[in-house]
């Protein structure tokens, strides 16, 4: 028996990453697994590997037409959607006094708008199950500031607070909502040249001494997506090595 049996869920920025780490764990544990990005070459591949119970379709999360697409795509291959990861985002740093519109605007669409865009969409087919979870990826920047990080601080905080209304207007159909803030993770996205001056001086006093592999991401992601965690719902799960403790 495998923790996600008969459950359909999908997974944006699914392609690599935290994202690709989520849906390997899941296709394990008995899902069958949409996995959604812009990445159409990744995305394909990584369904290839995971079998006939994973599908791929190229998404942009910004999109509330691409959204209706998937959601549709999903029911007629698997079924309703009973877990959604909004895993989809982007980093970017820069100080206030020079950030520019285009890439504040740019960040909200892809960290926030989407997480909206996302949880509209797929809860009527949600309400299907009647035992649905919706894991939202913030970050550690959504518990606490950080300096030349406006954007970024802005959208994570967002992802906070939408998913705790998120949580209270559909914990009557049985979803639950919650969200999930990890500290430093080896990812592509973390790899950025322009963020490693605030990674560097982050990992210096992370309490457990390393930064953190996606698998351990995913292991708190699956807890949220799986029935254990059936009386959790409008919280924040962090993993961060320790990090926002002090």
């Amino acid at each position: 028996m495998g923790r996600l049996d008969e459950k359909v869920a999908v997974i944006t920025g699914g392609a690599r990453g935290m994202g690709a780490s989520h849906a390997r764990r899941f296709i394990k544990e008995g899902a069958k697994v949409v996995i959604t990005d812009i990445l159409e070459k990744e995305g394909e591949e990584l369904a290839k590997e995971l079998g006939e119970n994973a599908k791929f379709i190229k998404h942009d999360v910004t999109n509330g037409s691409d959204w209706e697409s998937v959601v549709s795509e999903t029911e007629n291959t698997f079924g309703p959607i009973s877990i959604l990861v909004n895993n989809a985002g982007i980093a970017h740093s820069e100080s206030l006094e020079n950030h520019s519109e285009e890439n504040y605007r740019r960040v909200i669409e892809i960290n926030q708008t989407s997480i909206f865009l996302g949880m509209k969409a797929v809860i009527p087919s949600m309400r299907k199950t009647e035992n649905g979870s919706i894991v939202n990826i913030s970050s550690l920047s959504g518990i606490r500031g950080q300096a030349n990080n406006l954007a970024y601080n802005a959208s994570k905080f967002a992802v906070r607070g939408m998913t705790k209304a998120a949580a209270l207007e559909f914990g009557q159909y049985g979803i639950r909502v919650n969200s999930v803030h990890p500290g430093i993770i080896k990812t592509p996205m973390t790899a950025a040249e322009e963020l490693q001056d605030i990674l560097n001086e982050m990992a210096k006093v992370i309490p457990l001494k390393r930064t953190a592999e996606p698998e351990e991401v995913t292991n708190m992601v699956l807890f949220l997506a799986s029935d254990e965690s059936s009386y959790s719902t409008g919280s924040e799960f962090i993993i961060d090595g320790g990090l926002s403790a002090q």
